[in-house]
C-alpha cells in the first residue's frame, strides 16, 4: 500500500514547507509579535494580581487559582511594572 518512507519523506518536506511558511509571514513581525504577547501576558498578570493588588475583582475566586502559574514570571512582571520590590506582602521574591 503505502511506502513507510515515502511517507516519511513526504512528513519532512512538509514539516519544512511549514516551517518556511512561518518564518516568511512571522518573520518580519516577531519583535513586535513578541512585545504583544509580553503586553498580553501583563494585562492577564494584572487581571489575576488585580484582587492581591487591592483592586475590587468579581472574579476573585477563580483568577486564585491562576495565580500559582505566575509564580514563574513574577519578579519579571513587577520589574516591568515599574515596582522595584514586591508589590504583594506574601510574596517576596527579591
Amino acid at each position: 500500500m503505502f511506502d513507510p518512507e515515502a511517507v516519511q519523506r513526504l512528513r519532512r518536506r512538509w514539516t519544512a514547507i511549514r516551517q518556511g511558511l512561518a518564518e516568511y509571514y512571522a518573520g518580519p513581525y516577531r519583535q513586535t509579535l513578541a512585545r504583544e504577547r509580553r503586553d498580553e501576558d501583563d494585562l492577564f498578570a494584572l487581571i489575576v494580581l488585580g484582587e492581591a493588588l487591592g483592586v475590587p475583582d468579581p472574579a476573585a475566586y477563580y483568577s486564585a487559582e491562576l495565580m500559582p502559574l505566575l509564580a514563574t514570571d513574577f519578579h519579571d512582571w513587577h520589574r516591568r511594572m515599574g515596582m522595584p520590590r514586591s508589590p504583594l506582602d506574601h510574596v517576596s521574591c527579591c
